[in-house]
C-alpha cells in the first residue's frame, strides 16, 4: 500500500513531471520549489479569465461569473491606482465572507499591491493597531468593521475608506458601487515572486500579533502542493481501478466556512478552488443545517473547515435526510481532525473521503496532507511533509536532530516559508533559523515518512482553529486592578478543540466575580478570546523553581465543573 504511495509520489515529482522540484535560491538560502508553478498570484488570477462563464462566487441570492469577477476586480484596481495606490502599498479588508472580499483580494494583487488581512472579529485597540503596524493606504470595511473603525478613525485621518454593503451613505466613505464602475484591463506591472502577496496577523505571545508576511512565491507553492495532493489521490484511485485514467476530474465546488483572513479558507480553499474554474459558495455564518442545505443546492464537492464543522454537519438531524451525494471530501484543518470523526466520515457519508492537513500562516498553507484509505489506516497523523519542503524534528533546547521516531520540534524549509513578520526582525529571527520554520509543535515521524503532531511548544490554546496565546489574555485580566496573579490555559472542549480557562488569585482585600472579569476583557480582546472557565483560587498559584506558574498542574487539577 504504501509503496504503491510512494512509487506515485515519485512519478509525479520527476523531472519533466508536472510537480517537478527544483532548487532555487531565496534570500541566501537554497531551497525546494515547484519547477512549473507561475511566479505570482496575479499570474494564476489572470489565468482564471478562461473560466468566464462558470460560476464562480455564490452568497445567498447572489451569482458571480468568472467574466463578472474579473470586471469586478479590474474596476476596483483601477480604482486603487487612481488613489494613488502603488506597487508594494498595501490594502486592508476587514469584513465578513462577503464576495467582495475575494473581489478586493484580488484586485490588490493585480495591482501589485499587498493585502492586509484584519480579524473582523477584532475590536477598535486591536485593529488599530494592525493598521498602525501594516500602514495601508486603504481599507475596505462592511458595515460591522465600518463601525468598529469609525470608533478610531481619528487616529488614521489620512486612510482611503470603501464600504461594503452599507445601509446608508457614510461621510469619507466610498461606497463600493462607485469603485466597481471602470472594468477596463488593469495595467501590468512587474511582481517579485519573492514580495509580499498578504499579511495575515498571527497571535502574538506578547500580547500584540504578529503580521506574517505571506510571499507570492509561497502562496503559489501552496496552490501547488494542493494540486500534487489531489493528483496523487488521483493517480492512487485509477491504480486501484476506482476511476478511468481519462475521466474528467469533476469541477471543484467548496464551501467556504472558515474566514477569509485566514490560510484555511484563503489559501487552501479559496486559491485551489479558483485555480480549478471552480465555485465558492459563501455563508453568513457557520451553522451545519445551512451548510446541508448548500450542500445540497450548490452540489458542494469539498467541505473544509475546522473538525467540529465535519463532525457539527454528520451528527445533525438533517444529514439523513439530505442529498450529499456530491461531497468528495469532508474534514478540514486548523486543528487536529480526531481519530473516531475520521471512522466516522468515511462510515457516514457514501461519496466523500476523509482528509486533513497540517499547517500554519507561518507556511502560506498547508505543510502536510493525508486522505482517504491512507488516512483511514493513519487516522492520528496528519500526513507526509509536500514535495518543496524539508524536514527534521530536533531536540526544541539544543537543536539536534531526533532519533527517527522519536518526538521533537518539527522544523521546515522550503517554498511555502514566509518572508518573516512585518516590523518583527527579532521575532523572524528566532522563528526562522537559514530558512528553516521553527513550527512550535511536537511531532514525530513514522517509517513510511508520515508525521504525528503530539503536542505544542507554544503557549497557545487552539480554540475552533483560531490561535489564542495566553499571554495575550493574561495582558488583559493582570490589567485588572483585583488580580495579583494569572495564568491562562487551554481546557479540552469536544466541540472546538480547547476553551480558555484562566486560574486567577486575587490581590488580599479584593472581590470579584467572572462576569467582572469578562466585563474587564471585553474592552481589550475579541469575544473568542474571552476565558469560558474562570477558578478563583484561595492560594497564591503554584510555581516551579524558576517562578514560573505550572499550568500543566493547574490545568489538570481544576475541574471544569468547580468553575464559574
Amino acid at each position: 500500500m504504501y509503496q504503491e504511495y510512494k512509487s506515485a509520489w515519485a512519478a509525479l515529482t520527476a523531472p519533466g513531471a508536472d510537480f517537478e522540484v527544483t532548487t532555487t535560491n531565496v534570500r541566501g538560502v537554497d531551497i525546494r520549489t515547484y519547477a512549473n508553478a507561475v511566479p505570482n498570484l496575479r499570474d494564476a488570477w489572470a489565468t482564471t479569465a478562461a473560466y468566464a462563464d462558470r460560476e464562480y462566487l455564490i452568497y445567498e441570492d447572489e451569482r458571480l461569473t468568472y467574466a463578472q469577477a474579473h470586471d469586478r476586480v479590474n474596476a476596483l484596481g483601477n480604482w486603487l491606482i487612481a488613489q494613488g495606490v502603488k506597487s508594494g502599498d498595501r490594502v486592508a479588508i476587514a469584513m465578513r465572507n462577503y464576495p467582495e472580499w475575494l473581489l478586493s483580494y484580488w484586485a490588490t494583487l493585480s495591482i501589485g499591491a499587498t493585502v492586509v488581512g484584519m480579524n473582523a472579529w477584532w475590536t477598535g485597540p486591536e485593529m488599530v493597531y494592525a493598521l498602525n503596524d501594516s500602514d495601508p493606504r486603504a481599507i475596505i470595511l462592511d458595515e460591522e468593521r465600518l463601525a468598529t473603525f469609525n470608533e478610531v478613525r481619528q487616529q488614521l485621518p489620512a486612510m482611503q475608506v470603501v464600504g461594503v454593503r452599507l445601509s446608508s451613505e457614510q461621510e469619507n466613505v466610498t461606497p463600493w458601487s462607485s469603485v466597481i464602475a471602470d472594468p477596463a484591463p488593469i495595467e501590468t506591472v512587474a511582481i517579485d515572486p519573492d514580495s509580499d502577496a498578504c499579511i495575515f496577523y498571527t497571535s502574538g505571545t506578547t500580547g500584540n500579533p504578529k503580521g506574517a508576511q505571506l510571499t507570492h512565491r509561497g502562496c503559489v507553492s501552496n496552490i501547488w502542493s494542493l494540486m500534487f495532493a489531489g493528483a496523487l489521490q488521483r493517480v492512487l484511485a485509477v491504480q486501484k481501478g476506482l476511476i478511468e485514467a481519462d475521466a474528467e476530474p469533476p469541477i471543484p465546488s467548496a464551501l467556504v466556512t472558515t474566514p477569509l483572513f485566514h490560510v484555511t479558507a484563503n489559501n487552501c480553499v479559496a486559491h485551489g478552488t479558483t485555480l480549478a474554474g471552480g465555485k465558492l459558495t459563501h455563508m453568513y455564518k457557520w451553522e451545519a443545517g445551512v451548510a446541508l442545505k448548500l450542500i445540497e443546492q450548490e452540489k458542494i464537492s469539498a467541505l473544509s473547515g475546522v473538525p467540529v464543522m465535519a463532525r457539527e454537519v454528520i451528527s445533525h438531524p438533517d444529514f439523513a435526510k439530505t442529498d450529499t451525494s456530491s461531497l468528495l471530501t469532508l474534514g478540514g484543518g486548523g486543528a487536529q481532525l480526531q481519530p473516531d470523526l475520521v471512522g466516522k466520515i468515511d462510515e457516514q457519508v457514501a461519496t466523500a473521503r476523509p482528509s486533513t492537513g497540517y499547517g500554519m500562516t507561518e507556511t502560506c498553507g498547508i505543510i502536510t496532507s493525508i486522505g482517504a484509505d491512507y488516512f483511514v489506516d493513519k487516522p492520528a497523523s496528519c500526513g507526509p511533509a509536500m514535495p518543496v519542503f524539508e524536514t527534521k524534528v530536533v531536540d526544541p533546547e539544543t537543536g539536534e536532530e531526533r532519533p527517527n521516531g522519536d518526538p521533537g520540534e518539527l522544523w521546515v524549509r522550503g517554498g511555502h516559508v514566509i518572508r518573516g513578520y512585518i516590523n518583527r526582525p527579532e521575532a523572524t529571527a528566532e522563528t526562522i533559523v537559514d530558512g528553516w520554520l521553527r513550527t512550535g509543535d511536537m511531532a514525530r515521524e513514522d517509517e513510511d515518512g508520515f508525521l504525528y503532531i503530539v503536542d505544542r511548544i507554544k503557549d497557545m490554546v487552539l480554540r475552533g482553529g483560531e490561535n489564542i496565546y495566553c499571554a495575550e489574555v493574561e495582558s488583559a485580566i493582570f490589567d485588572h486592578p483585583a488580580v495579583a496573579e494569572c495564568t491562562v490555559f487551554g481546557v479540552v472542549d469536544d466541540r472546538l478543540g480547547e476553551e480558555v480557562g484562566a486560574a486567577i488569585y486575587l490581590t488580599p482585600g479584593q472581590s470579584i466575580d467572572a462576569a467582572d472579569v469578562r466585563e474587564h476583557c471585553a474592552g481589550q480582546l475579541a469575544k473568542f478570546k474571552i476565558p469560558r472557565y474562570i477558578w478563583f483560587t484561595n492560594e497564591a498559584l503554584p510555581r516551579n523553581a524558576s517562578g514560573k506558574f505550572l499550568k500543566r498542574e493547574l490545568r489538570d487539577t481544576l475541574q471544569v465543573s468547580d468553575s464559574h
